[in-house]
């Protein structure tokens, strides 16, 4: 299995994305250098394509496949890549406050903290449908991170498209997530453009 082990700051700074954006806090020590050389319409492209990928976690091929999928989807290819992004269940745990930052939410996964309608599921890349509730699993909720989480007087800050509950660590997906509901700052346009080559 491919792992991506760049360093996340390192990452964010070469790609021009704040720290935020996918769940850091901390800021680069390092002055951004702005070069001057002109970039091409490709060099924009492929960049678009490794913010995506960067921001989600997701590896070429898999991405690809993504892309392929949201190809034959109705509607605007762009628009459903990144709608089938926003429902991947690492993503969607992310979302609902249950996680720090996306690989937080993977691992979380991974481990096997994560049930989704009451059932454990432990592959990230699961995509979730409209009335799913994504839940910690009961035995998780005795772990020290949980017990703090659902303390903390902070309320789980969910999009529009989720409905997330803090006093039972669970969510509900009320529908699919439309373009200004993504707040990723991805031109997706480009990553058609690239792909249609």
């Amino acid at each position: 299995m491919a792992i991506d082990r760049v360093p996340a700051l390192k990452r964010c700074r070469a790609l021009g994305l704040e720290p935020a954006v996918i769940g850091r806090s901390k800021q680069s020590k390092r002055q951004i250098v702005n070069n001057r050389r002109k970039v091409s319409e490709y060099g924009t492209q492929l960049k678009e394509k490794q913010k995506a990928k960067f921001i989600y976690g997701v590896l070429e091929k898999q991405f690809r496949g993504y892309y392929d999928k949201a190809k034959t989807m109705q509607g605007v290819t762009g628009e459903n890549l990144l709608g089938l992004l926003e429902r991947r269940l690492d993503n969607v745990v992310f979302r609902l406050g249950l996680a720090n930052t996306r690989r937080q939410a993977r691992q979380l996964v991974r481990h096997g903290h994560i049930t989704v309608n009451g059932k454990r599921v432990d592959i990230p890349s699961a995509l979730v449908e409209a009335g799913d509730v994504v839940a910690v699993a009961e035995k998780s909720q005795s772990n020290e991170f949980f017990k703090a989480l659902k303390e903390s007087s902070n309320a789980l800050s969910a999009p529009a498209w989720l409905d997330a509950d803090q006093a039972n660590l669970t969510g509900t997906v009320t529908r699919f997530p439309n373009r200004e509901e993504i707040d990723v700052p991805v031109n997706e346009q480009a990553i058609v453009e690239l792909y249609s080559k």
